[in-house]
């Protein structure tokens, strides 16, 4: 019942640690193949190089620092394709559900003018939506 439920694998009592190890191996095995090492991982938007399994940003060739949050902020506002943002659905997304309700939203206004600063001219890409939040220009 539980692998018609979506469930990937299951063990049965008493369990061996050996076979726990084992098939946890196979799942992760299974799950790298999933996730090939493809160019899709790399994006461009002007002059901003991204490769998201890196965590890599670049201007123009150049490494850029971004903290985690940074760099979170700029791939989810690059996924949404040029749609508008709310800084709820920023803080949601990139702090997590959990700190929603403990963070107020002008930490999404800060972190964004920290990222607008490191992009350099590249940052002007990042819009302000009056009343709404941020969205990022494509062109």
């Amino acid at each position: 019942m539980g692998l018609e439920l979506g469930a990937d694998d299951y063990v049965t009592k008493p369990l061996s640690p050996r076979e726990l190890v084992a098939r946890v191996k196979a799942i992760l095995r299974r799950a790298g193949e999933s996730q090939p090492d493809s160019i899709s991982d790399l994006i461009e938007i002007g002059e901003i190089t991204i490769d998201c399994g890196k965590y890599i940003v670049c201007i123009k060739n150049k490494p850029v620092e971004l903290t985690s949050k940074e760099f979170e902020l700029l791939k989810i506002l690059i996924t949404a394709k040029g749609r508008a943002l709310t800084r709820d659905y920023l803080l949601d997304h990139v702090w997590g559900i959990d700190f929603s309700s403990e963070i107020e939203t002008r930490t999404v206004d800060v972190h964004i003018a920290q990222l607008r600063k490191k992009l350099g001219s590249e940052g002007n890409r990042i819009i302000t939506v009056k009343n709404v939040g941020y969205r990022l220009n494509l062109e």
